[in-house]
């Protein structure tokens, strides 16, 4: 895929992102109790993919208000029409994939921005499982790291429920945790055709053994039995 163009987020991005961040911070300050361990393994002022699990709404905006920089975003098209989430991903600038799709366009667009410096937070499972156990992932992150040859930072999310505003509202303030795991690199792809995507599958689903290795057992779902640890990751 030949990428032509620099990336350069757009300056209304730039100036209403901060502020957002801010916000969201104090809302979820407000709403639950935040936990966040691993930041000393964000290698600021680099590019790379961070791949969390998906079980709501609350992912995405969790991740980005208190992630120590600023990332680049996807979503589903079909949230964008929808009252209070759409406007909120416009203003932020999140990008709309449609699901079940190959968009050349938009993985053009994703790949030119990893390799302009910026960060990208991607769901390797595709949307929202509404459950804590996590599904198999789809190739799509393969694909992206493959192309660009970053590093991916396991995200693991716990108690971002469906039920997490409506326990917020009752003022239960449940626990919100974010688990940020060590950086590591996804081994070349190689072959062509079928053995390729078979290989990329191979990727996606090491990205996912990393994630599971960071969640509670009864998140891991699917890779409950290949979960690799942190302690596993360093031999």
């Amino acid at each position: 895929m030949r990428v032509s163009e620099k990336y350069r987020v757009p300056l209304r991005y730039r100036l209403i992102r901060p502020l957002m961040k801010i916000v969201f911070r104090g809302l979820f300050h407000i709403l639950g109790r935040i936990k966040i361990t691993g930041k000393e393994n964000v290698p600021y002022g680099k590019s790379y993919v961070v791949a969390m699990n998906h079980i709501s709404i609350f992912d995405p905006p969790l991740i980005a208000a208190f992630w120590p920089e600023m990332l680049e975003i996807m979503g589903a098209a079909e949230v964008f029409g929808k009252p209070g989430q759409g406007p909120l991903l416009k203003l932020y600038g999140v990008m709309r994939v449609h699901r079940g799709e190959v968009e050349r366009t938009l993985l053009t667009r994703i790949i030119s921005l990893i390799k302009s410096g910026r960060p990208f937070l991607i769901a390797p499972e595709g949307g929202r499982s509404h459950v804590v156990a996590m599904r198999r992932a789809k190739p799509g992150i393969a694909y992206i790291v493959e192309h660009t040859g970053v590093p991916v930072i396991p995200v693991g999310l716990v108690g971002t429920t469906d039920d997490f505003w409506q326990r917020a509202k009752r003022g239960d303030r449940p626990s919100l945790e974010m688990r940020i795991g060590k950086p590591f690199m996804l081994p070349p792809v190689e072959g062509k055709g079928g053995e390729r995507h078979e290989a990329r599958q191979r990727n996606a689903d090491l990205v996912m053994s990393h994630l599971a290795g960071i969640l509670p057992e009864d998140y891991r779902g699917v890779y409950a039995d290949s979960a690799i640890t942190p302690a596993q990751a360093g031999h």
